[in-house]
């Protein structure tokens, strides 16, 4: 439950009033919002142990023609405070929701508007709230956020929608016009740590990204600005094309969605965020009366016929059942080959999965389920043949009309106790805390691209970038010629590093089988009750995760294309001896690995040789 605490003591420490100026402090006093008046509009700015993390930016909301924030003034200022738990599907299994807010009255000639905001320890977000005429109304925003000369931001653009190579580049060697997909990442300058702006909630509105100004800004832009991606491009006609590219209508209240900055002192502290789904509301108890543990939603492990081999028939879909059971998997997705099948010939499949142990994934077009009836029937379909779950591609757009698509899925999928996993996606915004049937979503440039010849590179910068938002479906480990710069040992590490609640594994299941790694592979579980990023890790260069599931720790280290040495400190193990069991590179040999196993405590360090795209795994157990 929310706890909203308002008293004179906290208004004095947390809270401050000032002619024509707000400043909310985050519950430790470290973070700090403040929202002034400027003769040119509101401005606000965010800082972190008395050092920017947003210099004073122009804060811009428009409906129509009412531009509700250039010359507005301040009104009344409501506080509050939250300070909440509860269990979560992410980097660790409890969320922690603990924030000071206030809903900011901004009232000008045009009309009045309400600007909600929180301050977390981690970070701020904030969102605009207007109730106007009956509409419909096309909001728009042009916020900009502006940051510290000498920020480095890690970017992608939206060419692929949400599935680019990131670059990065000094904020003002951004040239202006460059479109960044969020989240975007940022090295502060001067040892002032990281930052990442995103949103959250996205409901009802349309999508968010970011456009370079060439000098030390972000400007925010919605979707019916974003340029059209080329997957989008390729799938739709120009009549979809015409009406993404007009700004979407909403009637009654329009409330944006949370406008997110995420900050740290370190890396461990961005990735360990929850200011994401903490913005989102909770489950519906009706559709999910044991919220993220009801019984139906089960994450796990799954198998894939696409990108290894195997046959695209009813035979190959029962061989990958049998692999997949014999791995210990839960799941086997398969794709739209699927359509070809009978309800009888699909029920037969169903049985022989679930002989071991193994459930049905299914792939379809979005497209085919904008109807509502189309899509009643297709979940409903699903249901009664004792599929788990639906694979739902091609959606290459952020406009509200597809967000709104995302929605109906989510709810329909849940009525009928079915699993989601959605792909040609947009930025997951904490979806999975009110939807817990969401388990996976792509959004990302994962092992489906041929094209990606450094993959290693790519590897060391998601787990700081896109994975900020949430989980993505990158399909990790593959053991063939597609896994480019990487060894084995890198690859296998990807599973324990790349955080995905569908864990599907892009290598053909008996490569897992005949791998020497196939007991850590088999015992790499999809969900983690603890993450700690260690201190080697850094964007671009290496990414080394040490997880937690139940008493057994994982330790996953990704390596950039360039051989490193590395100390790791085990101090992150509970007391009493673990038995190790450890896949390393084996020198010279990308596909192959070094096995080994040793007996160790939280006193030990392992000095570790990386080599060029390499990798690392160990598993801890008691």
């Amino acid at each position: 439950m929310y706890k909203a605490i308002v008293s004179l003591s906290i208004l004095s420490l947390n809270l401050v009033l000032t002619a024509g100026q707000v400043q909310l402090l985050a519950p430790a006093g470290k973070v700090e919002f403040v929202l002034a008046t400027s003769p040119d509009g509101l401005r606000f700015s965010i800082s972190f142990n008395d050092k920017p993390v947003i210099e004073p930016s122009p804060l811009i909301f428009v409906v129509d023609d009412l531009d509700l924030t250039s010359q507005a003034a301040i009104g009344a200022v409501e506080y509050y405070r939250l300070d909440e738990t509860y269990p979560y599907r992410g980097v660790h299994s409890l969320a922690h929701n603990r924030c000071n807010g206030t809903k900011i009255d901004l009232v000008s000639k045009a009309g009045r508007s309400t600007l909600e905001v929180r301050a977390f320890d981690d970070g701020v977000a904030f969102r605009h709230i207007f109730t106007g005429p009956s509409g419909p109304l096309a909001p728009d925003e042009q916020t900009r956020f502006i940051l510290p000369a000498g920020s480095i931001a890690w970017y992608h653009d939206l060419r692929g929608h949400y599935e680019g190579q990131y670059d990065h580049n000094e904020i003002s060697m951004i040239k202006a016009g460059q479109w960044l997909a969020p989240p975007v990442t940022i090295q502060l300058p001067n040892g002032a740590g990281y930052a990442a702006i995103t949103e959250a909630a996205l409901i009802g509105y349309s999508g968010m990204a970011l456009q370079a100004d060439g000098k030390d800004g972000l400007a925010l832009a919605l979707a019916h600005r974003h340029p059209i991606s080329y997957p989008y491009q390729l799938r739709y006609t120009q009549q979809d094309i015409d009406s993404v590219t007009r700004p979407a209508r909403i009637s009654g209240t329009i409330t944006t969605p949370w406008r997110v900055v995420i900050v740290g002192i370190d890396l461990n502290t961005l990735v360990n965020s929850d200011i994401i789904p903490n913005l989102c509301p909770g489950p519906d108890p009706d559709l999910f009366p044991k919220g993220i543990n009801t019984d139906w939603i089960r994450p796990g492990r799954a198998v894939w016929r696409y990108l290894d081999g195997g046959q695209a028939t009813l035979e190959g879909a029962k061989e990958f059942c049998r692999l997949a059971g014999q791995l210990g998997f839960e799941y086997n997705v398969i794709e739209g080959y699927w359509s070809r099948w009978t309800d009888e010939q699909i029920r037969d499949l169903v049985e022989y999965a679930k002989a071991y142990k193994v459930g049905l994934w299914f792939w379809v077009h979005s497209r085919q389920l904008r109807d509502p009836d189309n899509r009643r029937a297709f979940f409903a379909r699903l249901k009664g043949l004792g599929i788990k779950g639906a694979k739902i591609d091609f959606f290459d757009h952020e406009h509200k009309d597809v967000i709104d698509l995302y929605q109906a899925l989510l709810e329909e999928a849940a009525r009928n106790q079915i699993l989601v996993n959605f792909h040609g996606a947009n930025k997951p915004t904490g979806q999975p805390r009110t939807w817990p049937n969401e388990l996976v979503r792509e959004a990302v440039r994962g092992m489906e691209s041929r094209s990606l010849q450094d993959r290693a590179t790519h590897d060391v910068v998601l787990p700081f970038t896109r994975y900020l938002a949430g989980h993505a479906d990158y399909t990790p480990v593959h053991l063939g010629d597609r896994r480019a710069n990487t060894t084995w040992a890198h690859q296998i590490a990807t599973a324990i590093v790349f955080t995905s609640p569908l864990l599907t594994y892009a290598a053909h299941p008996q490569a897992l089988l005949d791998n020497p790694a196939v007991e850590i592979i088999k015992a790499i579980p999809a969900t983690w009750d603890q993450t700690i990023v260690l201190p080697v890790s850094q964007i671009g260069q290496a990414a080394a995760f040490a997880r937690r599931k139940g008493d057994v720790w994982f330790l996953g280290i990704l390596n950039c294309p360039t051989a490193r040495s590395i100390t790791i400190d085990l101090g992150f193990l509970a007391d009493g001896q673990y038995k190790a069991t450890i896949a390393g590179d084996r020198p010279g040999e990308p596909a192959a690995l070094e096995m080994d196993s040793a007996v160790v405590d939280r006193s030990k360090t392992l000095q570790i040789g990386l080599q060029a795209g390499g990798g690392y795994v160990a598993m801890f157990s008691r």
